[in-house]
């Protein structure tokens, strides 16, 4: 009796428990994940942009492959790029297209594009968002793991005061920088781009201001400024390449003017090492005009300058004073012109060899890609190229040195300009890459990823509407990418930026 007592006891109590535990399991509110999104946003997303026959799994292909379920579907762009690049609000498109209410900051570029228009509230909810990091429902920022590793190109937008920071693994624009010191409303017109070989260190010049900047990358944030106004004319600048020592202990940058300066600067104090530079500030230099491109032998005590306009690379030496030694492009008297001159080749970069016995340089009037000897001055080759050749770079694990024609109209219109593959041992030309460009101005090879970068500049007569639209106004330009194996596009998108897309360098070669 005991017994049957005590079962009965137990089995009353274990259904409680079970009526328990149904009745708990149902009062439980389990809250969506609304795509990795912060609920706030991922509400939004879901409700208006994730719909059937638009941005969801089953039709983002046919909306400019642009998917939006999900927090990281949205980090791998569409087919124009980047839509959201985080902390940059004035440059994230999306905000263009969701804005139906053309506020101050951003004019809504298509404000019909969502058949349910946002509040004024859901907006400036994605908005806030966006300056705030775009981060997930977990606090994580798009792209900022492994900063000490991560692949990166950077890339200049001269029209705006930018370089946009590309994550190399998924290709879109993961930061933009803001460049430009002391500003008063003039554009600086952000020019070269250069990373030191440990991939820690990064530096842009400013072709309309009177500035070298220095950025970490593994923050992407300027950390200095060096004011090179003292040697300059009054109310001059132009600094434009950027050229680093062996071990990267200095760095060469130029002066484009009709005078010129070639400075040297120590990367460890970041100032100007005078013994190694040409000033024109205080030396007046008439015999350096327009200087451009710059480059230096392996032991870092000869030096080679393009003058822009002429037939002239100017090589000069330190040891045991200076000394000039005007080089021939074209075998002609070495002579420098004005930029009235459209007869002369006009050289205007310079990319060493390798192996540092030679020399190549880009004579964009002439459609010459001259090679010379880096020794005895003496020419090697002159390579028939794509009109206006202007930029360079150089894969050693391909050996082809890769040259952006921006000029070159046997690209089929509407493009315009011609990327040309030299092996640079044989100096024969393997391929003519004549893709989705308008006016390519610089290439860069990521050795790391087997790609080829390569950034239109989308300027001047014919250039190409873009798709996307931003605060900073004009024409946005691109960047294309192609295999590096196979020379072929590595996708079907053209990577859209801001205005004017001009020198493009990988963090690690």
């Amino acid at each position: 009796m005991r017994r049957a007592i005590i079962l009965l006891f137990l089995s009353v109590a274990i259904a409680a428990i079970c009526i328990t535990s149904c009745v708990h399991k149902s009062q439980v509110q389990v809250t969506p994940a609304y795509g990795n999104f912060p609920d706030s946003v991922g509400k939004i997303f879901l409700a208006k942009c994730a719909t059937a026959g638009c941005h969801n799994a089953a039709s983002y292909q046919n909306a400019a492959d642009l998917e939006l379920d999900t927090w990281d579907h949205l980090f791998n762009g569409g087919v124009s790029g980047a839509v959201v690049v985080a902390y940059s609000p004035a440059y994230s498109p999306l905000l263009y297209y969701i804005n139906a209410y053309d506020s101050a900051d951003v004019i809504a570029y298509d404000p019909g594009h969502i058949a349910t228009p946002l509040t004024p509230t859901e907006y400036a909810t994605i908005k806030n968002w966006i300056t705030n990091g775009a981060p997930d429902q977990n606090g994580n920022i798009p792209f900022a793991t492994n900063p000490d590793t991560r692949q990166k190109m950077y890339l200049t937008n001269q029209g705006c005061d930018l370089l946009a920071v590309i994550d190399a693994k998924s290709r879109q624009v993961m930061r933009y920088i803001q460049l430009g010191v002391n500003t008063t409303g003039n554009t600086q017109a952000p020019h070269d781009v250069a990373i030191t070989a440990d991939g820690l260190t990064g530096y842009v010049s400013l072709f309309a201001g009177s500035y070298l900047q220095k950025f970490d990358t593994r923050t992407d944030a300027i950390t200095s400024n060096l004011d090179l106004s003292n040697y300059t004319l009054p109310g001059t600048d132009g600094w434009s390449i950027i050229y680093f020592s062996p071990l990267d202990t200095a760095l060469l940058v130029t002066s484009w003017l009709s005078g010129g300066s070639a400075l040297c600067i120590n990367t460890a104090n970041f100032a100007v090492n005078p013994r190694l530079s040409i000033d024109i500030a205080t030396t007046g230099n008439s015999f350096f005009p327009y200087p451009h491109g710059v480059a230096a032998n392996a032991t870092f005590d000869t030096f080679f300058a393009t003058l822009q306009y002429g037939n002239e690379v100017m090589k000069y030496t330190f040891k045991p004073h200076f000394v000039p030694m005007p080089v021939s492009v074209n075998g002609s008297a070495p002579i420098t012109t004005n930029p009235t001159d459209a007869t002369s080749p006009n050289p205007h970069q310079i990319q060493m060899a390798p192996d540092y016995s030679k020399y190549f340089v880009t004579c964009q009037q002439s459609s010459i890609v001259s090679v010379i000897d880096a020794h005895t001055d003496s020419i090697i080759a002159q390579i028939p190229v794509g009109f206006y050749p202007q930029e360079m770079d150089i894969s050693t694990s391909k050996n082809y040195l890769f040259v952006a024609c921006m000029g070159d109209a046997t690209n089929p219109p509407p493009h315009l300009g011609s990327v040309y593959v030299i092996d640079y041992n044989t100096l024969q030309v393997v391929s003519v890459l004549r893709g989705d460009f308008f006016a390519p101005h610089d290439i860069a090879v990521d050795e790391q990823d087997g790609l080829l970068y390569i950034a239109s500049r989308n300027v001047g007569a014919g250039s190409i509407a873009a798709h996307h639209s931003t605060t900073c106004g004009g024409n946005a330009g691109w960047y294309s990418v192609y295999d590096l194996n196979t020379l072929q596009p590595a996708d079907n998108k053209r990577y859209e930026v801001t205005n004017d897309a001009y020198v493009i360098s990988p963090r690690f070669r």
